[in-house]
């Protein structure tokens, strides 16, 4: 960019990592993007399940503004006007009427107004079923620009099926000086992190719990919030309720390999790699996945990861006991996530995508 921009952010949550993968994206991306020269204000709803679970009320780098429902954020209008850009993320409380309100704002300012989906395919399903919960179709149509956690085709399908002017992929990413390899014992087998989600369940329960079942001499751990009380855990999974994002290197340097699951939705756009990926990638924890459609363009089958389908497949990876082939796994799959997926290149992704939006635009006096 030829100057810094004032960019507003209004996000689910920065402040919490609890019980959601947005706060840890916006944290990383952010602090890379005011890291490039930019200024970042983030205005985040203050609800009482993100307010009893707060592990950033002061994140240094960015502005962050709580507010309590819709009156409260529009005394904060002039901050968006300010703003040379407006960004409004997926999952907002009322984000209906949150993007409209951007939106107004940056039509008064010539400001551009963006739409980060953090939740691609489940968007596009809930749309599909006509729950327009934080974004409708005219919405698509009135931001500048569509950034997306899913890539591939789906890109051209906003622009073609649901009118987007314009849609680029802004995957999460990993914040190198936050996850980075760390020594220490491994007492698991094989771990997975991640929230309680049922369509993530049963491929949860063939991938690490029937593994687990079948082979009790191994050690396994699942971390997150929300489990049903119901769930039959093997005596050999340890159950960690949640682990905060200052403790996610550590957890996974505890593990010989780690799981990543993907929700169905997901699976079936494809092109939506989990922020997990990047995060065991950067600690240097190998990883064993689901399949989806492009997996292959964020790191190679076999040589970065490694991709199973059943608890047999599991089973045969973790049996294996060559450590030279698992480390250089790791080694592998560390080098193409600093390459490609850290904190630093999405930002320098979400300044270009801005930039392009943004050309032509004549800036306003608010």
């Amino acid at each position: 960019m030829s100057r810094p921009l004032d960019l507003v952010v209004l996000g689910l949550s920065l402040s919490s990592s609890w019980g959601n993968g947005h706060a840890t994206t916006y944290r990383a991306l952010l602090r890379a993007f005011v890291a490039r020269g930019h200024r970042v204000t983030f205005l985040e709803r203050d609800v009482p399940w993100y307010a009893a679970h707060r592990d950033l009320a002061d994140p240094g780098y960015c502005d962050l503004v709580l507010y309590r429902d819709l009156a409260d954020l529009a005394d904060l209008a002039p901050r968006l006007d300010a703003a040379d850009a407006v960004m409004v993320g997926s999952y907002v409380p009322d984000g209906v009427a949150v993007g409209q309100m951007a939106i107004a704002s940056a039509r008064r300012t010539g400001a551009v107004a963006a739409f980060y989906d953090i939740d691609t395919p489940v968007t596009l399903a809930k749309l599909a079923r006509g729950d327009h919960d934080y974004l409708t179709p005219d919405l698509i149509r009135s931001y500048d620009l569509y950034l997306s956690f899913t890539g591939g085709p789906t890109l051209a399908r906003l622009e073609r099926e649901h009118g987007a002017p314009m849609a680029r992929a802004l995957y999460c990413s990993v914040d190198p000086e936050h996850y980075a390899p760390r020594g220490g014992p491994l007492r698991y087998d094989l771990s997975y992190l991640g929230t309680y989600s049922p369509d993530r369940q049963p491929t949860l329960e063939r991938l690490l719990i029937e593994p687990a079942r079948r082979a009790p001499q191994l050690r396994f751990a699942v971390a997150g919030p929300q489990y049903p009380d119901g769930i039959d855990w093997p005596a050999n999974v340890a159950r960690l309720d949640h682990v905060g994002p200052a403790d996610h290197p550590a957890f996974y340097a505890a593990s010989r390999y780690t799981l990543n699951v993907t929700r169905a939705d997901m699976i079936a756009a494809g092109y939506s790699p989990s922020v997990r990926l990047f995060e065991a990638a950067a600690c240097g924890t190998p990883l064993i996945s689901d399949a989806w459609d492009g997996l292959d363009t964020v790191l190679a089958p076999g040589r970065e990861i490694r991709v199973a389908e059943s608890a047999e497949a599991v089973l045969a990876i973790l049996g294996d006991r060559d450590e030279a082939a698992r480390q250089a796994l790791a080694q592998a799959a560390r080098a193409r996530v600093l390459a490609r997926h850290s904190a630093a290149c999405r930002a320098a992704e979400l300044e270009a995508a801005l930039s392009e939006a943004g050309a032509g635009r004549v800036r306003a006096v608010p």
